[in-house]
């Protein structure tokens, strides 16, 4: 009996622990904000306004626009989908690992 709660614990404290995964485009602060973002077709101007000094973003399928904590992992990335892993809070992700997504 104590062996199956022990096993039943684990198992639950594993699955707190697995990574968020959200999948949408990376895009630049402004144009999310203003809602022109979230498709390829945005990928030019995303990467011209990051280079500008804008923020990336990740841009869901529902248009919900989630903060990047640590941009350095996705900065090579603006204008293409991609689905990232990571620890999500309220409005930002801290991103773990990314790939591209189908």
């Amino acid at each position: 009996m104590r062996v199956a709660v022990l096993v039943g614990l684990l198992l639950s404290a594993g699955a707190l622990l697995r990574a968020d995964e959200l999948t949408g485009f990376l895009a630049d602060a402004k144009c999310a904000a203003a809602g022109k973002a979230g498709s390829a077709g945005h990928a030019a101007c995303a990467k011209k306004c990051v280079e500008g000094g804008e923020a990336v973003v990740l841009v869901t399928a529902d248009g919900k626009v989630y903060k990047i904590k640590n941009q350095e992992k996705v900065k090579g990335h603006v204008g293409a989908k991609a689905t990232l892993e990571g620890k999500v809070d309220r409005d930002s992700i801290e991103v773990e690992r990314g790939r591209p997504a189908e």
